[in-house]
C-alpha cells in the first residue's frame, strides 16, 4: 500500500512549503486564498476552500469524540477526504475505523504519532496529515516517512548451474536515486522466486560505475513494485516507481527515470534452496551481479556451483501483478 502524506500549514508559512515540496507530499492544507502562493512554488495539490481539494465538497474536517461517529466518519471517507482530529487516540482508537474500511487521514503531530497510525492493525491507515510548526521537525518527519515500510525476507540460495544463451531483449532500469553496495531490484523469472540483482556500484576497468542503474534482466522478467506487486521489466516506463531491496530485506521506492531495452548476449543461472529449483535470465556480461547474503555483489561470470545468493521466495501466485492465493507451477 502506497503512504498518502498530506501536510497541515496553517497559519500559511513558505519555508515549511517548500520543505513539504522538496520531500514530495501528497498535497497541502492551507488557509483559502493562499493556494496560489503554494503554486508559486511548486506543483501540488492544495486542499482549502478555494484549493485543487476543496474543503466541504471534496474533503471535510471531522473532530471525533466518541465512537458513535465512526459509522458517519466510514461514510463519509467513500467520497471525500477525511481529515480526522482526536484529542487522544487511546480513547477513540484508529483500530474501529480501520476495521470498518474508513479511508481516513488522521492528524498526527510527530513522527512516532505517524509511525503508530501506519502500523495499527498491521495495514494501518493508507494516509496522514501531519501537522507540526517546525521545517526542521517537518523534513524529518516526511523523509523517514516516505521510506517504504515494507520488509522482505531474503534467503539464501545455491549456484547449481550456469549456461550461456543466446541473443535477447535486455532491460536497463535507471532510477532517479544513487544506490549503495549491497541495494538492488529483485527480479526473476517467475514471480515466486526474485533474485536480488545488484546496482551498478562496483568499480571494474571497463566502464565507471553507475549506481543509479540496475541492469535488471530480460523483457519477460517479473520485478517488484510498491504496493505488493510486481511489474514485467518491458511495462516499466519513466515515472513510475520501483522497489528498491537492501541485502538485510529493507526496502524504498525509486523513481524510474529512464528504461533501455537493447539486444544482449544472455545466461542462465540456476539454483536451489533445499529442494527447490528457482533460475534467473541475465545479461552475460561481467558487469552484471547477484547479491551475496553478505551484501557483497557478485558478477555471473564468476559465479560457481555452490555459492550462494539472495532471493526472495512468495508462495500462490500472480494476476496482474497482484498477489493471489492459487496453485500456479512456473518453470
Amino acid at each position: 500500500m502506497k503512504r498518502k502524506i498530506w501536510v497541515k500549514i496553517i497559519p500559511y508559512n513558505k519555508e515549511m512549503v517548500l520543505t513539504a515540496l522538496e520531500c514530495g507530499v501528497e498535497g497541502i492544507m492551507v488557509e483559502k486564498g493562499f493556494d496560489e502562493k503554494v503554486r508559486e512554488l511548486g506543483i501540488v495539490k492544495t486542499v482549502s476552500e478555494t484549493g485543487d481539494i476543496k474543503i466541504g465538497k471534496d474533503a471535510v474536517t471531522y473532530k471525533i469524540t466518541d465512537g458513535s461517529q465512526e459509522e458517519e466518519i466510514q461514510k463519509l471517507s467513500l467520497d471525500k477526504l477525511v481529515i480526522l482530529e482526536c484529542s487522544d487516540w487511546n480513547i477513540i482508537p484508529l483500530e474501529n475505523l480501520i476495521a470498518k474500511k474508513a479511508d481516513i487521514a488522521p492528524i498526527v503531530k510527530s513522527f512516532e504519532e505517524a509511525k503508530t497510525a501506519f502500523e495499527i492493525l498491521e495495514k494501518g491507515v493508507s494516509q496522514v496529515m501531519v501537522d507540526v510548526n517546525s521545517p526542521v521537525e517537518l523534513k524529518k518527519i516526511l523523509e523517514t516517512l516516505s521510506k517504504s515500510n515494507e520488509k522482505i525476507q531474503l534467503e539464501k540460495a545455491v549456484i547449481e548451474k550456469i549456461t550461456p544463451l543466446g541473443m535477447g531483449d535486455r532491460v536497463c532500469v535507471d532510477t532517479c536515486s544513487s544506490l549503495l553496495p549491497g541495494e538492488g531490484m529483485l527480479v526473476g523469472n517467475t514471480s515466486s522466486a526474485l533474485f536480488l540483482v545488484h546496482a551498478e556500484t562496483v568499480e571494474n576497468p571497463y566502464v565507471n560505475p553507475r549506481p543509479f542503474r540496475i541492469n535488471a534482466g530480460p523483457v519477460h522478467a517479473y520485478t517488484r513494485v510498491p504496493g505488493g506487486k510486481t511489474s514485467y521489466l518491458s511495462e516499466l516506463k519513466s515515472g513510475d516507481s520501483v522497489i528498491i531491496t537492501r541485502f538485510d530485506g529493507t526496502t524504498e521506492e525509486a523513481v524510474v527515470g529512464r528504461i533501455k531495452q537493447e539486444k544482449r548476449p544472455l545466461m542462465l543461472v540456476e539454483a536451489k534452496i533445499e529442494e527447490r529449483s528457482l533460475n534467473i535470465i541475465l545479461q552475460n556480461a561481467e558487469t552484471i551481479r547477484l547479491t551475496s547474503p553478505d551484501g557483497s555483489p557478485k558478477s555471473i561470470v564468476t559465479l560457481k556451483k555452490g555459492d550462494e545468493v539472495l532471493v526472495a521466495i512468495e508462495e500462490g501466485g500472480r494476476h496482474f501483478g497482484h498477489k493471489i492465493e492459487e496453485t500456479i507451477t512456473e518453470k
